[in-house]
């Protein structure tokens, strides 16, 4: 017998009295399950096949709300939610009609838990918006989302294939403590160590260990016959247990492996690394040689983190070099690099981000080393995912300009203070991208022109 149930089926503050039947169905099966009884997750109806039973003014009001009237018109109210229940518990019809007359439905389906701002509107793919942009902390909204895709994974069969993205930043979007261990207590321990100066690494083993669906609990629940995950990676090297935490990769699996194991279920398990730094660093670079610069590329090597400060100190060192070549021979040169650096937060910090902090490390520097900071010379820290520390900027840039606006500015104190938002803001030194809807780590730019 097949039980055709998905967690959609059930609004939040909607009393519709059949989904939460089969709620309590499903959740009570997979307590005590049953011989015979399978639980499938259906795929829902779209609006195309919805729109074969239903007036297409109806379903838009249901989608969106409005008109009221007409989005009420049910008799159970009106929810955010009531579409993809809607279209969940229809897709559960339709597919038992389909296997009760002897047809096997083919299924696509899926859950994308992303940063405010990253979502899309997908036909047979719910892309859930679950945690607010510029806070990489999980949310309640994650947990949930995380629940539900452990849940989908384990209720598919030997014939079934699920394809894992896994991005950079992954960490706070796929969270599911350990028994005994609560969300508030992940997201202390994550922010000692990030203000301690933690690097990727360290935060991402210990939110390892306090995890259901990291170090390869999303692989050992699936009960589907392969898993493929497609990787954006942000971290240096491409280490898979390390990126959003490895939740298809087990910690003690051989880098020679390269991601490729089977799990206790039977699993076959790959993953595939689809863009990382060094993706982001070319493009930046194909960019400035395509504009006319003479382009040194560097991508960053795998090991200890360099802190913010180090960083722009040697970019500013490195820049005041390349302005000197540039003025003597007449030829732009450019230096484009990837990484991530660390930033140590002093008790009483301040607002800012590792790339904003980078930035004013180099304006820093220059100060102390030239009267004035060099004409044609951009030196600029961005983070691929346009989230730069708890701000909405995605990095900062100085230039001419904006060095001048800073001389009346306390660059020390905000440096040591990790304020580095406020003086570039005040300064016209942010770079404000919003949500790219990607991660590979960060860009640093050097530009400098005759």
């Amino acid at each position: 017998m097949h039980l055709y149930y998905a967690p959609a089926y059930v609004v939040p503050g909607i009393d519709w009295e059949t989904t939460r039947k089969s709620g309590w169905v499903a959740a009570s099966l997979a307590e005590r399950p049953i011989a015979g009884v399978e639980i499938i997750a259906p795929a829902p109806l779209t609006r195309e096949a919805l729109a074969r039973a239903h007036d297409p003014a109806y379903i838009h009001a249901v989608e969106t709300g409005a008109p009221a009237w007409l989005a009420g018109s049910n008799g159970i109210g009106w929810d955010a939610e009531l579409f993809p229940a809607v279209a969940a518990s229809s897709g559960g019809a339709v597919e038992a009609a389909l296997r009760a007359r002897g047809v096997a439905p083919a299924r696509l389906e899926g859950l994308v838990s992303v940063p405010e701002g990253c979502g899309r509107r997908l036909e047979r793919i719910m892309v859930r918006e679950t945690r607010p942009a510029a806070v990489n902390l999980p949310t309640p909204a994650v947990v949930a989302a995380t629940t539900e895709m452990l849940a989908l994974v384990s209720a598919l069969g030997p014939d079934d294939v699920v394809i894992a993205l896994v991005s950079g930043g992954g960490s706070a979007c796929l969270a599911a403590p350990r028994e005994g261990v609560s969300l508030e207590e992940k997201i202390a321990l994550a922010q000692r160590l990030s203000a301690a100066g933690a690097d990727i690494a360290t935060l991402n083993a210990a939110r390892t260990r306090l995890s259901r669906v990291k170090g390869g609990g999303l692989a050992r629940a699936c009960t589907a016959g392969r898993l493929v995950a497609l990787v954006l990676s942000d971290v240096i090297g491409d280490d898979l247990a390390v990126i959003a935490s490895g939740p298809c990769v087990p910690p003690d699996l051989p880098a020679a492996a390269h991601g490729a194991w089977t799990t206790p279920s039977g699993c076959r398990v790959s993953h595939v690394v689809v863009g990382s730094s060094a993706t982001a660093v070319e493009a930046a670079a194909a960019e400035a040689t395509r504009r006319g610069y003479d382009t040194l590329v560097r991508h960053a090597a795998a090991g200890p983190a360099e802190s913010a400060e180090a960083v722009g100190r040697r970019l500013a060192a490195e820049a005041a070099r390349l302005v000197a070549l540039a003025r003597g021979d007449g030829r732009p040169r450019a230096v484009v690099e990837g990484g991530e650096a660390t930033v140590t937060l002093p008790a009483a910090a301040g607002l800012g981000g590792r790339n904003q902090q980078t930035v004013l490390a180099a304006l820093h520097a220059l100060q102390a080393e030239a009267a004035a900071w060099p004409m044609g010379l951009v030196v600029a820290s961005v983070g691929t995912d346009g989230e730069d520390g708890p701000t909405t900027a995605a990095g900062g840039i100085v230039d001419a300009g904006v060095a001048a606006a800073a001389a009346g500015h306390d660059v020390a104190g905000a440096l040591a203070r990790c304020d580095a938002h406020p003086l570039l803001a005040a300064c016209g030194g942010l770079v404000v991208t919003g949500p790219t809807g990607t991660n590979v780590a960060d860009v640093r730019l050097i530009l400098a022109r005759p």
